[in-house]
């Protein structure tokens, strides 16, 4: 059965302005509209797997039950070569329950600090994202992404989010949070599995 998203309802399932943002802008040529799990005022599931896709699953699946809608999740994270993967599927919880950004990426400085990767060939990581799609009756479908890149210390820029100011893709010298917003899209891990999606279902 061939699928297509093309001006439909979809509910993306984040509690994220910024996530949510970028989906919308993506699909806005195609006709689709956007819902925020949040803005539904859907609760968030508790994320109990170990890997992206898991999670990514428990998210779309709790959305689509709750609204009845196509939903769209996405599970990403930092992951850092010299902190043996951390943050990882961690990435939000590292921001505490108030997602303080700036904490987040001290503490990711700080163990960078202590294991003493301080060289740019030490500080090496990857944003990693799955994205699941789920329709009401059950169907689903995964598309993974992988931006590699290094840690900055002090953060740049103020666009983007999470651990943005931090992470300059390789082959750039500006960091996500200093990128326009299609630029970061052309680069991301969210932008690369959304690219892959995009492909299939429009």
């Amino acid at each position: 059965m061939i699928r297509k998203l093309n001006n439909e309802k979809i509910v993306i399932a984040t509690h994220n302005k910024g996530k949510l943002e970028e989906f919308a802008e993506l699909f806005k040529p195609h006709g689709v509209t956007t819902f925020s799990a949040g803005g539904l005022g859907l609760t968030e599931p508790e994320e109990t797997e170990d890997n992206f896709r898991g999670n990514a699953r428990i998210k779309a699946l709790f959305a689509m039950t709750h609204s009845g809608l196509i939903s769209i999740s996405d599970d990403s994270g930092l992951c850092v070569d010299a902190l043996s993967g951390d943050p990882g599927v961690y990435t939000a919880d590292w921001a505490g329950p108030t997602r303080d950004w700036n904490m987040a990426m001290r503490l990711v400085e700080e163990k960078l600090q202590a294991s003493g990767a301080t060289t740019t060939a030490m500080r090496k990581g990857q944003f990693k994202c799955t994205l699941c799609v789920m329709w009401p009756d059950g169907h689903e479908r995964y598309y993974e992404g992988v931006a590699h890149g290094q840690l900055v210390w002090p953060p740049r820029g103020a666009l983007g989010h999470g651990y943005d100011p931090v992470f300059v893709p390789d082959g750039q010298d500006q960091t996500f949070a200093e990128m326009t917003h299609a630029k970061k899209n052309s680069l991301s891990h969210r932008g690369l599995a959304l690219e892959k999606l995009l492909r299939d279902l429009f």
